[in-house]
């Protein structure tokens, strides 16, 4: 392809949008077709979140809104064609037709507009009439459009003779929008959720329909998979929640803190991330055990998190039913010898942004059980009412794929549901890969239980007289001994599988840089 060729290209790529309605139209469109958010989301491949979106203020693009306008205009006939049928009034009697936008742009005749229901709005700048394309100066319901039927009679050269002229009646309606000619079936197709049967299903029924679209090519369906894991992640969370005490707040107002200070920048919050080798090993050699943690940011799913918009406040209190992020002094730390430092390895002293988990960790440390430290110093907070359960139905249902995908083989399955899991932690805060949900907070606070729960094996182990040589990320942690007695052995997330095994200690000269 020649550099012109490719400019050719990329031109043809670029052409004007389908037009859509107002917002409120759109929702109108739908509600009065009995549809849900459901089923329109799943004819269009995307989720009900995402159409929720777009009822309330936001656009698609692409493909996905022209398929989502050839969807509102095929509604938008139905309904009219309906209206005109039940309807007793003649049609040459009637104007634009009342009572909602998709009946405005349904019928123009010759009557007067004052008899009209519906308030029209005079145009200081014409605009494309809804039904002839040609400047029009009145617009009703949110559609601009010629009130007097001549109005859309186009010059013979500009519009085609097939206009929106029933054959029949020979009364002006509104027509369907051409389906989009693109070469191709422009349905959604390869959207991994086809009438799912449950919550629990819908991840096996899109490995099979995939699987089944490639003809048993696995690397060919792994790939269409792992593509759209954050989509298939999405919808399967609007699967669950149905039903749901609280509702899931996707982008609400967000302090400064949790937004990052340049384009490639972080935000303020620390998420006191372990990476933690300890400096001096018991005497004598020792075998060490590198276990590695099963699903760390599945089971880090089932975590405090806020349910609504962030609310600041200020004090040393903290309560319990809320969570957020906090700026705290953390306590002093004197077991980094044998146990990593809670927050992290900071080496800045001073306060600092941390989530709940973090500080759940810190007050439980330092309460009467363990008393390994002073409480944190909370000098103020972001926080919401909380609930510990909101994505654990999600959770749940990702567990019981990922436990049936192990016990049958399932590598490919497997694969899907990691990167299910992982995507949509990782892509829920500033992200061009997710803009269905816009949760900073929730990210920093999972990934958060996440560290916090290694920290917490870290500290079982010790407790069972494990000594602890590594610590680091989500999921791998090195003991000395008999590891099988504290942590049972397996691929579930509640169990541990062995990463490595290697010697240490002063006889065989070991060092912290020889530790794999």
């Amino acid at each position: 392809m020649s550099d012109f060729d490719a400019i050719d290209s990329l031109l043809d790529a670029v052409g004007p949008q389908a037009e859509l309605p107002p917002c409120q139209v759109r929702r109108e469109l739908r509600e009065r077709a009995r549809l849900s958010k459901a089923q329109v989301a799943r004819a269009l491949g995307v989720s009900p979140s995402t159409l929720s979106g777009w009822e309330s203020g936001r656009d698609p693009a692409g493909e996905v809104r022209t398929k989502y306008a050839y969807l509102l205009d095929g509604l938008n006939a139905k309904l009219t064609n309906e209206t005109e049928t039940t309807t007793a009034e003649p049609a040459e009697e009637r104007s634009v037709a009342s009572g909602t936008a998709v009946a405005a742009v349904a019928s123009t005749s010759s009557t007067e507009p004052g008899q009209d229901e519906d308030e029209v709005e005079l145009l200081a700048v014409p605009e494309p009439c809804v039904l002839c394309g040609r400047p029009a100066q009145q617009r009703v319901a949110g559609f601009s459009q010629h009130l007097d039927p001549s109005g859309c009679q186009a010059d013979p050269a500009q519009t085609p003779k097939s206009s929106l002229t029933a054959p029949s009646a020979q009364v002006p309606r509104t027509a369907r929008r051409p389906r989009p000619a693109s070469g191709k079936d422009t349905a959604p197709r390869g959207r991994a959720f086809q009438e799912p049967s449950g919550p629990a299903d819908l991840i096996h029924e899109a490995v099979h329909a995939v699987l089944a679209e490639h003809r048993g090519d696995v690397e060919a369906a792994s790939a269409v998979l792992l593509k759209r894991a954050i989509p298939d992640a999405m919808r399967l969370l609007d699967e669950t929640r149905k039903g749901a005490r609280y509702d899931v707040i996707a982008h609400p107002w967000i302090p400064d803190i949790l937004k990052k200070q340049t384009s490639r920048g972080a935000d303020q919050i620390w998420e006191a991330r372990p990476k933690w080798t300890r400096t001096e090993l018991p005497p004598g050699k020792h075998e060490v055990t590198a276990l590695d943690i099963n699903g760390a940011y599945l089971s880090a799913l089932k975590t405090h998190l806020p349910l609504g918009q962030l609310e600041h406040s200020t004090g040393f209190a903290h309560d319990r039913r809320r969570a957020g992020v906090h700026l705290i002094t953390p306590p002093a730390w004197e077991h980094d010898a044998v146990l990593p430092n809670p927050i992290g390895q900071r080496d800045e002293p001073g306060p600092l942004w941390v989530t709940e988990p973090t500080l759940r960790l810190l007050l439980r440390l330092s309460g009467p059980k363990h008393r390994l430290c002073e409480p944190p110093e909370i000098h103020e907070s972001y926080t919401s009412g909380a609930t510990e359960n909101l994505l654990e139905k999600f959770r749940i249902a990702l567990k019981d794929a990922r436990d049936t995908a192990l016990a049958d083989g399932d590598g490919l399955t497997l694969e899907y549901v990691k990167a299910m899991y992982s995507k949509f932690v990782s892509t829920m805060g500033e992200s061009n890969y997710n803009r269905e949900l816009y949760r900073p907070d929730w990210m920093h606070i999972i990934r958060s239980q996440a560290f916090a729960n290694l920290w917490m094996k870290a500290l079982k182990a010790h407790d069972a007289r494990l000594p602890v040589v590594r610590a680091m990320g989500t999921d791998e942690l090195h003991v000395i001994g008999d590891w099988r007695r504290v942590f049972p052995e397996g691929r579930g997330v509640t169990e541990v599988k062995v990463k490595d095994t290697y010697t240490a200690g002063t006889d065989a000269e070991a060092s912290t840089g020889e530790m794999q």
